[in-house]
């Protein structure tokens, strides 16, 4: 058995959710300093990717206690670019002074990367887009996206970007929508301190194989980052891993196997409903079983098959090793 990998969660996973009916949220508030408690109670966990700002109050010297007190490291920094004051884009506002006001955010999102000594500022764009046809214009609203993003990593080269594609959702489209155009964005701003990091879920929705899109990536040096979840296909819907797309989850691993990747398997998942401990808790006995299903598979086999093309001794060989990875999983 290979060594397990080291399994993260985004710090919201151990949150309260609100969403348009439920007004009220489904639990009452969780603040930062609780939510990395919470994350420490799971037991496997090795990393957290946190938002900021911070809930109210909540300091840089009491975001490290609570870390170490959970035995926790920080990934990563979320900056809060979604919320409603960037309601019409952070990076492609019309207004200068809102797109000046997102960039402080993540310039003070980088100053605490290197206070918590964590591992790069994820960058996830969500209202840089549009609702309508006709609503931008195309080359310009492209342009300020790229443009932005090249001034905010330039000012830390110290420092590792990574931005997180999804097709929509708050924007009807949004502009860093997939892996092909995340590289042709990065190509265009040219710098060797931004990279991607690749949402299993957001891969599934926008039509992309994720696997395929990884592989994508890792061909141009730009996957230095990814969650897991899972959902339906016609929304993000961030479903505990492995709950619904069991073959394709178990190719993105394999995909991930075979390229020599070695970062953190990271949970990115929104139980409005359950228990966010117990649900923490059985996504990560999932992974574990998958990792030991990697461990069996015949490789060799799998990519003689794959050179003929032949589906159904790939599918068996798949079966084998998959079916029967929760075998005494704990």
């Amino acid at each position: 058995m290979s060594q397990l990998p080291r399994f993260g969660a985004g710090i919201w996973h151990f949150a309260s959710y609100v969403d348009r009916y439920a007004v009220d949220g489904y639990a009452p508030p969780v603040s930062t300093l609780e939510a990395i408690a919470r994350a420490g109670e799971v037991g496997e966990l090795s990393v957290v990717d946190i938002n900021y700002p911070f809930t109210p109050g909540v300091t840089v010297e009491q975001v490290k206690e609570a870390l170490a007190a959970a035995n926790l490291e920080c990934i990563g920094i979320t900056p809060e670019i979604y919320l409603r004051q960037f309601g019409k884009g952070a990076f492609t506002n019309p207004d200068p002074a809102v797109r000046r006001a997102a960039l402080d955010v993540m310039h003070e999102s980088a100053q605490i990367v290197r206070e918590l000594g964590a591992s790069y500022v994820k960058i996830w764009p969500g209202q840089d887009g549009w609702d309508y046809p006709f609503q931008v214009n195309h080359h310009d609203i492209w342009k300020l996206a790229t443009d932005g993003m090249r001034e905010l990593a330039s000012a830390h080269p110290d420092l590792k970007f990574v931005i997180e594609y999804k097709p929509r959702e708050p924007r009807v489209k949004m502009l860093w929508d997939s892996a092909a155009r995340s590289i042709l964005g990065i190509r265009e701003i040219g710098l060797d301190n931004v990279g991607v990091l690749l949402d299993f879920g957001h891969s599934l929705y926008g039509g992309e194989s994720p696997a395929d899109a990884a592989q994508l990536l890792i061909d141009n040096g730009l996957l230095w980052g990814m969650d897991v979840n899972d959902n339906l296909r016609g929304w993000d819907d961030d479903l505990m891993v492995g709950t619904v797309h069991l073959t394709e989850i178990f190719e993105f691993f394999y995909t991930l196997k075979i390229n020599n990747w070695e970062g953190v398997w990271q949970l990115d998942q929104f139980p409005f409903r359950e228990d966010t401990v117990q649900t923490a808790r059985a996504s990560i006995r999932f992974l574990k079983a998958l990792h030991g299903a990697l461990d069996t598979l015949d490789i060799e086999a799998l990519r003689a098959a794959q050179a003929r093309q032949d589906a159904i001794t790939a599918q068996m060989l798949v079966q084998d090793a998959l079916l029967s990875c929760m075998g005494g999983a704990r």
